[in-house]
């Protein structure tokens, strides 16, 4: 957080106004964001639909990737949670290729509620960058290296691509695929990659 959206002193509290400035942002770029292509959305129709100037926007987000992943922010780290500490097969103590499935099948969830989001925060090679991609990433290579496969790193990279947001918008919009239909051939790919 800027330093200027916080109030004197270090206790990391956010200025009342800051607060309200945010909060307008990330509620007018979450209903542009679901109305069109994040591509279509321009940070000049993020500032006028928010209500507050250009210099205030960019102030606190450089891009409208940013502004997605602070939206998605909250959704993502609960999921990180169940993941790091949650019950099995998502949480530790399943197997790699039970582990992966459920992955897979949160993952899902995940873009089927916020895919709008999701695809806002995956312009050009800012999707590789991102914190959650990273962890996600880590995940899944430690599963293929507990899994024993030939090579982790390559293959952490395969496994994460039908979860890319374009890919399950494309199978849900235009092919008329369901959620439960992705999961179930995901949760084989996993079966299948890390057995």
């Amino acid at each position: 957080m800027p330093t200027e959206d916080l109030l004197a002193g270090d206790s990391g509290r956010e200025r009342s106004d800051a607060a309200r400035n945010r909060a307008k942002i990330l509620k007018a770029a979450e209903e542009l964001f679901a109305a069109r292509p994040a591509a279509d959305v321009t940070m000049e129709d993020i500032a006028k639909a928010a209500g507050v100037g250009r210099a205030t926007l960019y102030r606190r987000y450089p891009d409208r990737s940013a502004i997605a992943v602070a939206l998605l922010d909250e959704h993502e780290r609960e999921l990180q949670e169940r993941l790091l500490t949650g019950p099995p097969p998502l949480g530790p103590g399943a197997p790699p290729a039970e582990r992966l499935a459920a992955f897979y099948a949160a993952m899902i969830g995940l873009l089927t509620r916020h895919a709008h989001l999701v695809l806002g925060t995956e312009v050009g090679h800012s999707r590789f960058t991102s914190g959650p991609y990273r962890l996600w990433r880590t995940h899944v290579r430690l599963l293929a290296e507990e899994a024993n496969v030939k090579d982790p790193d390559a293959l952490a990279d395969i496994l994460l691509a039908p979860l890319a947001a374009d890919v399950f918008l494309y199978q849900t919009s235009e092919l008329g695929l369901s959620a439960k239909r992705i999961t179930d051939t995901l949760a084989e790919q996993a079966r299948r990659a890390l057995a």
